[in-house]
Formats: C-alpha cells, sequence, structure tokens
C-alpha cells in the first residue's frame, strides 16, 4: 500500500513541476477571467483619473481665430487650468469654490451667452480678455476702452494690429440699450452704438465685460454682451503647442511649420 500511495504521490509531483514549466497550474483553473478583470480594472481606473484631472484640474484648449492677437495665436495649443475659478460638474449648473476670482486684466476661458446669429452653435467656449467686473461703469471713445473714467490703453504689441472701420454698427449691439447711463463723464450714449463708440454701461452684479485684444478682429462683449461669472471655465497657464495653422504654406504644417519659439509662454 505505502509503495502505491509513493507512486501516486510522485506522479502528482510530476504533473504540478510539468505545469509549472508549461506556465500553468492546478490551482490556476479560472485565473483568465481575474486577469481580464483586473486589466478592466485598471483601464476603468485610469480613464477615471483622466476624466477627473480633465474635468476638474486642466485641460488643453485651441486657439481657432486671431481675436486675441498678439497675446495668442491661431494654432496655439494651452493648457488651462480649471481649479483656478472653480471647476465646473458637468451636466449640472454647479461650479465648486476657486481658489482665486477672476480678475480685470485675466485673460480667461468661458462659455460664451447666446449668440443669436449662430444657432448651429449659440453657446461656445471662447477665450477673451476680462477687462470689467460688477459694478463697473465701461465705455469706449475714439477706440480707447475706459473703466470707470479711467483710459485702458493697449500695449504696443498689441496697438500695432491692423486697424479696422471703428465706425462699424451691427444690429447685434443694440443689446447695450438696457444698461445705458447718462451724465457721466463721458457723456450720452451714442444714438447707434459702434465698435469705437459706445457706452456708457454698467457691468451688472455677477456679471463680467470681456474683449478680443485684437479689437477690430473680434467677436466679443460688444456683440454678445455681459458674461454670467458661472460661465467661467478656466484660466491659460501656458502654450505647450504652437504651429502656423494660418498662413502656412507647408505641407503637413502641424509637423512642418511648429512655432518653437512659443513652446512654453506663459499668457499673461
Amino acid at each position: 500500500m505505502a509503495s502505491k500511495r509513493s507512486s501516486s504521490t510522485n506522479s502528482t509531483d510530476r504533473k504540478s513541476v510539468a505545469n509549472l514549466r508549461a506556465g500553468t497550474s492546478s490551482s490556476s483553473s479560472g485565473g483568465g477571467g481575474s486577469t481580464v478583470w483586473e486589466n478592466v480594472k485598471a483601464v476603468l481606473v485610469t480613464l477615471a483619473l483622466f476624466l477627473a484631472i480633465r474635468t476638474f484640474l486642466i485641460e488643453a484648449y485651441r486657439i481657432p481665430s486671431g481675436s486675441m492677437i498678439p497675446t495668442l495665436l491661431v494654432g496655439d495649443w494651452l493648457f488651462v487650468n480649471k481649479l483656478v475659478y472653480g471647476p465646473h460638474v458637468p451636466f449640472t449648473d454647479v461650479n465648486l469654490p476657486g481658489y482665486d476670482d477672476p480678475e480685470r486684466g485675466d485673460v480667461v476661458v468661458f462659455v460664451s451667452p447666446n449668440q443669436v446669429d449662430q444657432p448651429e452653435d449659440p453657446n461656445p467656449t471662447l477665450v477673451k480678455r476680462l477687462v470689467a467686473v460688477a459694478g463697473d461703469t465701461i465705455w469706449m471713445r475714439g477706440g480707447v476702452f475706459h473703466v470707470n473714467g479711467i483710459a485702458q490703453r493697449q500695449g504696443a504689441l498689441a496697438a500695432e494690429n491692423p486697424k479696422g472701420d471703428g465706425g462699424f454698427s451691427h444690429p447685434l449691439f443694440s443689446w447695450q440699450k438696457p444698461f445705458e447711463v447718462r451724465g457721466t463723464s463721458a457723456g450720452d450714449p451714442p444714438a447707434s452704438p459702434t465698435l469705437d463708440d459706445w457706452g456708457p454701461l454698467v457691468v451688472p452684479a455677477n456679471f463680467l465685460f470681456m474683449l478680443g485684444d485684437n479689437r477690430y478682429d473680434s467677436k466679443d462683449g460688444r456683440y454678445w454682451g455681459f458674461v454670467p461669472r458661472e460661465n467661467v471655465r478656466g484660466r491659460p497657464v501656458f502654450v505647450y503647442y504652437s504651429y502656423n495653422a494660418d498662413e502656412s504654406v507647408r505641407p503637413l504644417p502641424f509637423i512642418t511649420d511648429i512655432r518653437w519659439g512659443r513652446l512654453g509662454t506663459i499668457i499673461k
């Protein structure tokens, strides 16, 4: 009997060694399903982390137009700090607390107020410069923007942008009428607001006013009005990639016409 047990034991040992050499074991039955589930969990965790970072911390944004030249160029790709002003919870009207408030002079990313002239995309995400906050009295005379009676002249680089028709008027400017004020040092508002001459207006509570740095090639607050504070989505930090997307004559400009000097540019 002992001999039979010994033979059985040796046979079992040989099978175990063979299984180990083959990368299997008698205890690994059903292990394939466990490995698949572990891989699925790893993918789900990675995806959840990515979505959390994109939603609440930082997100990439591409500049599609020249409205912010020379600060931002067509073909710039930015990292946007979404935590600074309070991240927005997707599919809700909830904004979480941030650690700073939007201030005059900030370049900000925000959801546009309703743009009735483009029903195919009435609320695009835009990037402009915040030039006035709630309670400010604002106007423009001769193309110079004023806040609370103080002229806000642009820097030398922005002043080099091509000048357009400052007398241009548009029916969309009519949103200004209910917010116009009289009796200020700027005089009364013009009968028909134009690109260069409009206001005075008072920015209402919980609203902001945005302009593009490229004043004659920017569809901004002059057209669609004040931006609700809760529409703000973040502040661009720096340019992480840029290529000549507007005027390049090279094939595949995103590879052959990279603006190396703009990579890492801090946005101010």
